[in-house]
């Protein structure tokens, strides 16, 4: 198994190192390393690594949200609050509406079906959008107006709405009847919740932190513990279905309320968590490649695929310029602001092959198998399409846009 975990880093760092080279992002070169080792490429991954790249998914998507939190301080969060809950909602609900559409009309798909690959294309990746969005913030990019914050406080709660209203279509795809109060109150609770836990994890932290001294390197341990409890816990389709918890949005908010309250300790353990990154973001990109089946692409779908993408994507780009229309931003931030949205990934590869699964376990009564293989197909479209072109735009234009400060 160690051999096996060394292979996978080793090509990685190849593959980073290759696509550096060519002036391309790095993360591109791990995920296409995690294509062709996996299951869907040369299939030379081990069972076991890859059932442990599966669960270290989440602590490194944990781990890039903690530092996203303790960089974010109380007068960010006042300038960016109002827009960036805008970016939360309006991009996302606005491409999903047009990609159901789209698909309504040009697949001629069902409603259900139409809504169901909607709302799964409708999710930003956040494992491509918030450590970009981190290397703008190091390197003094968007600064004056904290361009980079907004984008990946808005990704968090983007995700949450995707998944919420995909979690509706998947439910009446099922035989169940749509129910509009948990649609309509339970994603903004869920966010407000979310916070909300989160802002009592830090709390509860410092106090821990004042009672007790405890190396920071321990801090940094028990803050990952307690992070993946909550992120697991309201990861479970029991709690899911009460209320959808933003749990993205509430690691982050611990963080910041460590920053509020003691900014030398949140600079400390910013700075262990950017070395666990290190590792964490080649474990995360590779398996993320793993989950690209390449096989499932459809040809013949390509070109409508391509058609709905970007019908798509222009609805997104459209719904952050409505987010941003009365806040503080020039245009070349708001137009990076629409780029930064674009790359697909991570929600994609978690819940591309749901349909196609729902409909071979019987328990999808509104699906058909062709177009759970559709669905599936055009999902691995978008992330072989956009989470390239979100990636290298933002490389490209973050700097060209966005002011250094």
């Amino acid at each position: 198994m160690l051999t096996g975990i060394a292979l996978v880093v080793l090509l990685a760092l190849l593959g980073n190192f290759v696509f550096e080279r060519l002036g391309l992002p790095g993360i591109l070169g791990m995920i296409a390393a995690g294509v062709l080792l996996g299951p869907h490429g040369i299939d030379q991954i081990q069972p076991e690594v890859l059932g442990l790249l599966r669960e270290t998914r989440t602590a490194a998507l944990i781990v890039i949200l903690i530092r996203a939190g303790l960089g974010i301080n109380r007068d960010t969060l006042h300038r960016i609050g109002r827009p960036a809950i805008r970016m939360g909602f309006i991009p996302c609900l606005l491409e999903g509406t047009a990609v159901t559409a789209a698909s309504f009309f040009l697949l001629g798909f069902s409603f259900v079906e139409s809504g169901m690959l909607g709302f799964i294309l409708a999710a930003v990746s956040p494992a491509v959008v918030i450590p970009a969005m981190l290397d703008l913030k190091d390197e003094g990019l968007g600064k004056k107006h904290e361009v980079p914050t907004l984008v990946l406080s808005g990704t968090s709660m983007d995700v949450v709405v995707a998944i919420t209203v995909f979690g509706v279509f998947a439910g009446l795809a099922a035989g169940g009847s749509t129910d509009w109060t948990y649609l309509l109150l339970g994603v903004p609770s869920g966010i407000l919740l979310g916070g909300a836990i989160g802002v009592g994890i830090g709390l509860a932290f410092m106090w821990l932190f004042g009672r007790f001294e405890l190396p920071d390197t321990t801090k940094v341990i028990l803050f990952m513990i307690v992070a993946v409890v909550f992120y697991d816990f309201a990861a479970q389709p029991a709690v899911r279905q009460i209320l959808p918890i933003a749990a993205l949005l509430g690691i982050m908010a611990s963080g910041f309320v460590i920053l509020e309250k003691n900014s030398d300790l949140a600079h400390r353990l910013a700075s262990k968590f950017a070395q666990i990154w290190v590792l964490a973001e080649i474990l995360l990109f590779v398996y993320i490649g793993t989950e690209v089946r390449i096989d499932a692409l459809d040809p013949k779908l390509i070109g409508l695929g391509l058609g709905i993408l970007a019908i798509g994507l222009a609805a997104r780009s459209l719904g952050v310029w409505i987010s941003l229309r009365s806040s503080d931003l020039s245009p070349e931030e708001r137009r990076f602001c629409a780029i930064a949205y674009l790359p697909k990934a991570t929600v994609q590869a978690a819940m591309g092959a749901v349909p196609l699964a729902m409909v071979l376990d019987g328990r999808a009564t509104s699906l058909t198998l062709e177009s759970g293989e559709a669905i599936l197909s055009i999902a691995v479209l978008a992330i072989v399409v956009a989470a390239p072109v979100g990636a290298i735009a933002i490389q490209y234009f973050g700097p060209r846009l966005l002011t250094r400060e």
